[in-house]
């Protein structure tokens, strides 16, 4: 009978770790990775804009919304995870192995556990346990379900061992439901299960109205039937202290699973969750586990000692310095600076999720805009005009005390696709609604010379009447020879650059100027003085320094 796609057959591997040998369900899994593996299994495959020219806004516009999904940077704490689970998943089949008898006796146990509605009765001497739990902590954008999600896709989920007619899920993820009862959890588990196999489990033991300790003992006995490896249960802090039956309850329910089952769980939950892994940390219950990973957002600044100066992350600068290749912008820099670096920082405070969404935000307005480049002020506003619901957490990150961090910690930006779906109407309106018409509209060839030059940062007011006069004068040459000609007329600026009346420019658009205009610099913000500015700028001489240097 052919699998379903979803399943694989078992290939296996001899493992160089003596714990590991001899045991199937280690031996089929994909081989451990490298750190080097590790970074090119995670990262994004968002493809980079191409060198030359670039596609019309409302092509631009779905690239650069890919983003949102597509792009991934590993960092360090990415890599320690990944690492932390790969054993996880492995020791918790050391004492559960098809070869040595032991998964047998977990299951003959489990079996004698559903019986008689006793967790803690077997039948045969208990095997040890070698399973560990982990829990994971971050605010809400921290990236803890898309990295997770990217670890274990690095393994197949379900193998099937036809040795020994046994099929095995490596791994199996859970929401934890909103109305947060344990009841509602296991029968989570049970669904998950049948998604991945295509069976039955939660018709077969939820039709009847079990206890949590039945149910626990189903879910002892089917995990071990099924060789899952590691239980993944994610938005934990919605679980229910008051539904559960309190702290104490949901602490033994979690160590049960753990101890009783064989089984590695890994919790994942805002800081909201906090008080119910401190206190079982503080009774030591899981103290030969993995512990917490509490991940933080991205610090900007990190103090070096000896000296005890600020300099700025690395980790942050490599960051900041990878996304901001992925620009579909006509006039974009391609060295971002250390005025965009902090101000982008300081709106989101190193959320990736949010460094990524005001990131892609801001390059869809400068598109609308035709502006065509991030500054300061285009990320500040976009900040104020289209992240107000994150606005209070940010807020609480930026004061840096605890509670009012837990307190906005689950906050969400809702509407950001609609938001993403109005800008990318908005710049397919502005590609129809051309401000004025080219005199040589209609020509195919003359509006793909055009767009070529104007790709290439040339000035779109000297483009217009240089087009114009080639297709007027070699009306038979071919797009690719016009290219020369145009370019060199483009260059000799004195003999073939029209002469045309100065006009004025609103304020509202000197952002949009080239950045040595001084109105262009003018328009960056209120945080510094004009003077400061424009010296940043090199426009205004140091005479201090150039006297100290003559002296």
């Amino acid at each position: 009978m052919p699998l379903p796609t979803n399943i694989v057959r078992a290939l296996y591997r001899k493992s160089d770790i003596p714990g590991y040998r001899d045991n199937p369900l280690i031996e089929a899994l994909p081989p451990m990775l490298t750190m080097e593996q590790c970074k090119l299994a995670l990262k994004g495959t968002a493809p980079l804009p191409p060198k030359d020219a670039l596609g019309d806004g409302r092509q631009r516009a779905h690239i650069v919304s890919s983003l949102l999904d597509d792009f991934f940077q590993p960092l360090g704490e990415h890599l320690q995870l990944e690492e932390r689970l790969s054993i996880m998943i492995r020791r918790g089949y050391v004492g559960r192995n098809l070869n040595d008898g032991t998964l047998n006796t977990q299951l003959q146990n489990g079996y004698e556990r559903v019986m008689q509605g006793d967790l803690n009765v077997y039948r045969f001497q208990q095997a040890e346990s070698t399973a560990r739990s982990l829990s994971l902590i971050g605010c809400s954008g921290s990236g803890k379900t898309s990295t997770l999600n990217r670890i274990l896709a690095t393994y197949p989920q379900a193998i099937y061992h036809e040795q020994y007619n046994f099929k095995q899920v490596t791994y199996l993820k859970v929401d934890c439901p909103h109305d947060g009862s344990l009841k509602s959890l296991c029968i989570q588990f049970f669904r998950a299960l049948d998604r991945v196999l295509q069976t039955d489990f939660e018709r077969r033991y939820t039709r009847k109205r079990h206890g949590i300790e039945t149910l626990l003992a189903l879910m002892s006995q089917t995990a071990n039937a099924c060789g899952v490896g590691v239980l993944v249960i994610d938005e934990i802090q919605h679980l229910s202290r008051h539904r559960s039956g309190g702290v104490e309850k949901m602490l033994n329910f979690f160590v049960t699973l753990v101890n009783t089952i064989g089984l590695p769980v890994v919790f994942v939950g805002t800081p909201k969750a906090r008080p119910i892994f401190e206190m079982d940390l503080r009774s030591g219950r899981r103290g030969a586990g993995f512990g917490a990973l509490l991940w933080e957002p991205m610090r900007a600044w990190t103090r070096e000692s000896p000296g005890g100066r600020s300099a700025r992350s690395p980790e942050w600068v490599a960051f900041s310095n990878q996304l901001w290749k992925y620009q579909w912008l006509k006039k974009r820099e391609e060295i971002l600076s250390d005025e965009i670096r902090d101000c982008w920082y300081d709106l989101t405070q190193g959320v990736l999720d949010i460094v990524v969404k005001l990131f892609v935000l801001a390059q869809l307005r400068a598109i609308v805009t035709r502006s065509e480049r991030i500054t300061p002020k285009l990320l500040r506003t976009v900040y104020d005009d289209e992240l107000k619901p994150v606005h209070p957490m940010l807020g609480a990150l930026r004061s840096g005390d605890p509670q009012r961090i837990a307190e906005y910690s689950d906050l969400t930006l809702p509407g950001i696709d609609g938001r993403i779906l109005e800008l990318s109407t908005a710049i397919s309106q502005a590609a129809v609604e051309l401000p004025e018409p080219l005199p040589y509209a209609g020509n195919e060839q003359a509006i793909r010379l055009h767009e070529l030059l104007v790709s290439m940062d040339c000035d779109p007011t000297r483009v217009v009447p240089l087009v114009e006069q080639a297709v007027l004068e070699h009306p038979a040459l071919s797009f690719q020879k016009l290219i020369p000609i145009v370019l060199e007329w483009y260059n000799d600026r004195e003999e073939h650059t029209p002469r045309q009346p100065t006009k004025r420019i609103p304020e509202k658009e000197w952002d949009a100027l080239d950045p040595t205009d001084i109105r262009h610099v003018f328009a960056q913000g209120e945080d510094k003085s004009m003077h400061l500015r424009l010296s940043s700028c090199g426009y205004i001489f140091n005479v201090e320094g150039w006297m100290g240097k003559v002296g």
